[in-house]
């Protein structure tokens, strides 16, 4: 019996075929395209999305030679708004975590404090690509499509509505911007406060940790060639789920995802919202436990960006190159803030850009790449400042953490040990010790995932470097200060430009 386990990111569809003993037989991929049609737009075609579900699910089970599927489980990309009819259908393109179209906006919130008050309900701040900013922009907008819409689901409650025809959503995707995170239930204050209460009708029933079993529909059955009745599980959404998936389930317990997103984020048995508001407090899925995530705009983007702009073709380059220079590339200090939304982790400001900071005739393409690398780690060791948790164990998972070179830089700028998993596709992973768990084959989170996650290897921190890295850290966070000066001017500019 095998359990196929779906991570339906933002660019790319996976299905992980897993054996009882949690160990990858086959991966399927399929590729999904976002749409840009205008500046700061990003966004998915929803049918083309669960098309690209159908295609992978089928595509490993045919490689499986037709073996028994015992269980689909899955995750998939968080926030965005998905907005449906009654019949289930779309109304529009899905709207993604990284639209950009609603920061004034989020803007306006954060001005008059309304995102620090929703902060003590919610333990989370807004940001454009969240459901409130996403419908309050559509209400100014475009109300037609509002009035055709009967639900807004993210993208993990699509795919639990096209494979078991129930339209609802898991409570870790509902827990930002309007769930009570402390009753995990939707807070008319926090409707009030973002004066939406007229989306009321909008928002989804929520299934809590013990919800989160479906059944495969006769419709989705047929689609996927699978027997109707099979057990759905809606995992915790992508971060958390990959969490789950490197093992991070107790108290304390961290880790980073090198992805399209790089999200630091650590276990908690606490709420507190009485603290500088910042990132994200999520119902992480685990009995007694929340995730302090913080996710920000722009992760491995930034590194495909910086291979153009180079001429290099694959990421081993870019970490060649940066291997060729000493710490703090020669006084050259790169602020990785390319989302056109701005950033959200650990700080929220739409008009955040980035920047090389120091650049002369003697810096050269070595140089560029060392400062890059160095950026984003300093994310990395700012937003893991920000849990105010200091961490025994760092995990690191995603593309980037194919890079050993950029696992060691971790390790040295956090000062933190930093393993890697033995697995390749660590958010289904997730799903799949969710999926076990819930199902009852499994009795918890903590045993499970010491009997099926296994770690690839992990590095210490080298002391000389960790050193060098601690005023390279409070360089960066001066330099970002004076950067942030010119952010509100910059993005006049950009608004003048735009008006031709």
């Amino acid at each position: 019996m095998v359990s196929i386990c779906l991570d339906a990111g933002t660019t790319t569809i996976k299905a992980v075929a897993f054996d009882d003993n949690g160990t990858e037989l086959l991966v399927a991929r399929e590729a999904t395209k976002v749409s840009r049609p205008k500046p700061g737009h990003s966004e998915q075609d929803m049918n083309e999305v669960w098309d690209a579900v159908v295609h992978t699910i089928r595509t490993a089970h045919r490689e499986l030679g037709g073996e028994d599927v015992g269980m689909i489980a899955f995750t998939g990309q968080g926030d965005g708004c998905w907005l449906v009819d009654r019949q289930g259908n779309p109304t529009g393109p899905a709207m993604l975590w990284n639209d950009a179209r609603a920061a004034a906006i989020a803007d306006e919130w954060e001005r008059s404090g309304v995102s620090q008050q929703a902060f003590r309900i919610n333990g989370s701040l807004s940001f454009a690509g969240l459901p409130n900013a996403i419908l309050t922009w559509l209400q100014r907008h475009d109300p037609e499509r509002l009035e055709r819409s009967h639900k807004a689901l993210k993208g993990d409650g699509w795919i639990f509505y096209k494979l078991t025809g129930v339209m609802a959503d898991d409570v870790s995707d509902m827990s930002v911007p309007l769930l009570d995170i402390r009753k995990r239930e939707f807070s008319p204050e926090l409707l009030r406060l973002y004066g939406i209460e007229w989306a009321e009708r909008l928002l989804p029933d929520v299934l809590q940790d013990d919800q989160r079993v479906g059944r495969l529909s006769e419709e989705a059955a047929a689609q996927l060639g699978l027997p109707a009745g099979l057990p759905v599980v809606i995992a915790s959404y992508d971060i958390a789920a990959t969490a789950v998936g490197v093992g991070a389930v107790a108290a304390g317990q961290s880790c980073s995802i090198l992805g399209t997103t790089l999200c630091t984020e650590v276990v908690v048995d606490h709420i507190n919202t009485d603290v500088e508001p910042s990132g994200f407090t999520i119902a992480f899925g685990v009995p007694g436990h929340e995730l302090r995530a913080y996710p920000t705009l722009a992760g491995t983007e930034v590194v495909s960006w910086t291979l153009k702009l180079l001429g290099l073709t694959e990421p081993r380059q870019l970490s060649d190159l940066a291997a060729k220079v000493a710490p703090g590339a020669f006084g050259l200090s790169f602020m990785p803030y390319l989302s056109p939304a701005g950033e959200r982790a650990p700080f929220l400001n739409s008009s955040a850009r980035g920047s090389l900071m120091g650049l002369s005739f003697e810096h050269d393409r070595e140089h560029v790449a060392r400062a890059v690398l160095e950026g984003l780690t300093l994310v990395i060791k700012d937003c893991l400042a920000a849990t105010d948790t200091i961490p025994t164990q760092l995990g690191v998972c995603g593309g980037g953490a194919n890079s050993e070179f950029w696992v060691q830089m971790i390790a040295d700028v956090t000062g933190v040990p930093t393993f890697r998993s033995a697995d390749t596709e660590v958010g289904a992973k997730g799903a799949f010790i969710t999926g076990l768990v819930t199902t009852g084959a499994e009795p918890d989170f903590a045993q499970a995932a010491s009997k099926y996650v296994k770690v690839r290897d992990t590095l210490e921190p080298d002391e000389r470097a960790a050193g060098a890295y601690a005023e390279v850290f409070q360089d960066f966070l001066e330099l970002r200060g004076t950067a942030g000066q010119a952010w509100p001017r910059l993005a006049a500019a950009r608004e003048r430009a735009a008006a031709g």
